[in-house]
């Protein structure tokens, strides 16, 4: 197995730009922070030139910033569909009617599309609506958003006091992404579309008030060190950022990634391989079948450790951080793992699937 190196970004934010309260540099003084090496962002319906590059001076004190954008129709009613385009170099916002003509444009480009946030709950206590996407006929898109950690927050504000009870003691409600959208995403596998996924935090820096209490109660640098998309790279960073950012981007079409909630602790190390016969790949890959295939789960940490295939358990193991599996059978297979934090197994880490073909 050839080595790759691994490298922690977040990939949804808000600045001035849109309705974030930081603006580009700020965050990435959070990101440098919070220990990220890569931050992509996402303003809703503009695409702001000139500010991707280096942030930062210190080796180990930097941050990769990209810029990317998050498109949607603003006259819709109810709002739907937005989506997160990444690595395009222009403005879409003009095509943003047409959930297609969107997606066919980010390909033009050669860029990549994630359905943001695909399941989506509303807040009324904030007078925040659900955004799920809604036109499931859409085609060409590279993935979806599978865990949104602010989506996931709003669906515990159902009335006032569990509010205040979120928003002093977070980590203590967050758990994983919807079922839901693991479900739409095993449906999506096993109907032939090779769907990855990626996950954010959608960080906005946005002060909520209750009563006479307002406060700030997700900080970009928070949310930075909670749901990441950790990336393989078949080389290292230099520096450069034209090279670096080619990196990032070819990561993610490839799928060579995966969500983890670094806040209980750290995800780094985690590792998902296939060995078959003269080849090897990682997560986001395919490997043919022939007389079996094994699959390789590495963990940073003991915990429970389950494979899916095409939407089904076919492994668990709840107490350790290595696991061998010989697949048999053609499908789609991803890891979940989940690990007790304050009382609860919480979703910790979720791969991209490897695809073992005829």
């Amino acid at each position: 197995m050839r080595t790759l190196y691994e490298y922690r970004g977040n990939m949804h934010m808000h600045t001035v730009y849109s309705d974030g309260e930081a603006t580009h540099a700020e965050i990435a003084r959070a990101a440098i922070n919070a220990g990220l090496d890569f931050i992509i962002v996402t303003d809703h319906n503009v695409w702001v030139d000139g500010l991707e590059g280096y942030y930062g001076d210190a080796p180990g004190q930097r941050v990769l910033l990209l810029v990317g954008e998050e498109v949607h129709d603003v006259r819709r009613h109810p709002q739907a569909n937005h989506l997160l385009a990444y690595g395009v170099e222009r403005e879409l916002a003009h095509y943003a009617q047409d959930p297609q003509a969107v997606i066919d444009e980010v390909n033009a480009s050669e860029g990549l599309s994630f359905l943001a946030h695909p399941v989506e709950r509303a807040a009324p206590l904030f007078d925040e609506e659900a955004l799920p996407w809604l036109d499931w006929d859409v085609e060409g898109y590279t993935g979806i958003e599978l865990w949104n950690y602010m989506s996931e927050f709003k669906s515990y504000l159902p009335n006032r006091l569990a509010a205040v009870r979120a928003a002093l003691n977070p980590d203590t409600v967050i758990s994983g992404p919807f079922p839901e959208t693991l479900a739409l995403w095993d449906r999506l596998l096993r109907e032939g579309k090779r769907v990855k996924v990626i996950g954010g935090a959608d960080a906005h820096g946005t002060r909520y008030s209750l009563g006479p209490i307002t406060r700030e109660i997700f900080p970009y640098e928070y949310l930075f060190r909670c749901v990441n998309t950790h990336i393989l790279t078949p080389r290292q960073f230099t520096g450069d950022y034209e090279h670096d950012k080619q990196l990032v981007l070819q990561a993610l079409r490839d799928g060579r990634c995966f969500v983890g909630y670094d806040l209980p602790h750290p995800t780094t190390g985690f590792r998902f391989t296939a060995q078959g016969h003269n080849f090897d790949t990682v997560m986001g890959g395919w490997i043919r079948l022939g007389h079996g295939v094994t699959l390789q789960i590495v963990s940073p940490l003991v915990a429970d450790i389950r494979l899916i295939k095409d939407g089904k358990l076919v492994m668990q193991e709840t107490s350790s951080t290595h696991r061998t599996y010989i697949a048999s059978e053609t499908g789609a297979y991803r890891v979940e793992i989940y690990l007790n934090y304050k009382g609860k197994p919480r979703g910790w880490i979720f791969s991209n699937p490897i695809f073992i073909v005829p």
